[in-house]
């Protein structure tokens, strides 16, 4: 029972932030401000239903239908598509899922043009990574075995890990996002596969972006040490104005101490609930 207190005080720390986002940005909006995700997750059920009937089977695999052995030009204009085409070998619940929990979460945080962008980064980045790998081929650790350019590398699960891992970072949430990573890695070890190496490439991508964006908010604070770096999600409704530690805390990843706000006045406090 003593372990409560920091059990509770740690969930705080981690989800706290989190929760107060998601909260601020569905009060009074929820499908005004989940307009993407919405579209996103009936996007996916109607292209599982006409790749599942006789007539639609071939128009689906023409337009989003992604391999590694296709031209490259080919895979770049079908990637856009292949994010909303669930794999046939896999539950399609499990895909509709993702996108509206991590989607959800993610348009509410950033807005809704920032997260459809970081999805692509996230999944061009997986396309791209099978592409060099059966070229380096087996012999090297990020090689892939021959096969692999004629696996269909299509669904959402690159961009929700990549989502997961930059909405982690932006609202601090460190714990969540290393077990996130923690989890990619281990599926990978479990099971070496096309998939669990584009979940690793799409976080290594949507890294370097989290690594640029830190480099920029620093570069951009030193210029101007005496501004509040208050910024918007990019645009779309869902996107939310931040405080000038990203919404999430201190620079340094500590929650936000609940104190006066000198700024608004006596009465305001840090809540988050």
């Amino acid at each position: 029972m003593s372990r409560l207190p920091a059990l509770r005080g740690a969930a705080v720390r981690e989800w706290g932030p989190l929760c107060a986002t998601v909260r601020r940005g569905l009060a009074g909006r929820w499908v005004r401000a989940l307009a993407l995700t919405l579209t996103a997750v009936a996007l996916t059920a109607t292209v599982q239903v006409v790749q599942n009937q006789a007539w639609g089977y071939r128009p689906v695999r023409n337009l989003g239908a992604v391999r590694a052995e296709d031209p490259l030009w080919l895979a770049l204009l079908r990637t856009p598509l292949s994010l909303f085409v669930p794999a046939l070998d896999l539950p399609v619940w499990g895909a509709l899922a993702q996108i509206l929990l991590v989607f959800g979460i993610a348009e509410v945080c950033l807005g809704r043009w920032r997260t459809l962008a970081v999805a692509y980064v996230a999944t061009l980045a997986g396309t791209l990574y099978a592409r060099i790998g059966v070229a380096l081929g087996p012999g090297t650790f990020p090689g892939l075995p021959a096969s692999d350019a004629q696996v269909v590398d299509t669904g959402p699960s690159a961009a929700v890990v990549g989502l997961a891992v930059y909405v982690c970072h932006r609202q601090r949430a460190w714990f969540t996002g290393a077990l996130v990573v923690l989890a990619m890695v281990v599926e990978v070890l479990v099971k070496d596969n096309l998939a669990g190496r584009e979940h690793l490439a799409a976080i290594a991508a949507v890294l370097v972006v989290c690594g640029v964006r830190e480099w920029l908010g620093q570069r951009s604070r030193s210029r101007n040490p005496g501004a509040h770096g208050q910024e918007l999600g990019a645009g779309g409704s869902g996107a939310l104005q931040d405080r000038g530690d990203g919404g999430s805390g201190t620079r340094s990843g500590a929650p936000p101490i609940r104190s006066w706000n000198f700024r608004r006045g006596p009465t305001q406090r840090t809540s988050w609930w």
